[in-house]
């Protein structure tokens, strides 16, 4: 399996701008820029390449988790997740520091200890997790059965 996405810069760093795109019409013509990805923290006027691996990697956690959940024959009522990137300027230009995946589960008849156990190894194997290694990644849980 293959996934594509597109971008297109025009510009300097600073002054430029692009669009992201994908067949799938998610990025339809996404605007982002330095002023969208340093200056916007409400994400408002663009996306940012840290918004997108926050998207994908509580996307891609929160499937591994239903799988977990699943394997132990229960159902997910609902399983939200923040994740939160942060990018930090250092003395050799920026890099991702750290990720916090904040998630609130709701799995009836599940155990809340059984529900961890099982968001922790979601946290450790899903793809996502496993290509940002490099980075730390922790995981803060709410649950309810």
């Amino acid at each position: 399996m293959k996934r594509k996405a597109t971008a297109i810069w025009k510009g300097t760093g600073k002054e430029g701008s692009g669009t992201l795109s994908s067949p799938s019409g998610f990025f339809d013509n996404s605007p982002y820029s330095a002023k969208t990805r340093f200056e916007n923290e409400d994400g408002t006027q663009g996306t940012n390449p840290e918004e997108m691996i926050a998207a994908a990697h509580a996307g891609c956690f929160n499937m591994a988790l239903s799988f977990q959940i699943a394997g132990k024959e229960f159902t997910a009522e609902e399983l939200k997740t923040t994740a939160s990137v942060s990018l930090e300027k250092g003395d050799a230009g920026f890099s991702i520091t750290g990720i916090v995946l904040d998630l609130k589960g709701k799995v009836p008849g599940m155990d809340e200890a059984q529900f961890k156990e099982l968001a922790e190894v979601a946290k450790e194997n899903c793809p996502i997790s496993k290509a940002l290694s490099s980075v730390p990644i922790s995981l803060n849980i709410s649950f309810s059965s």
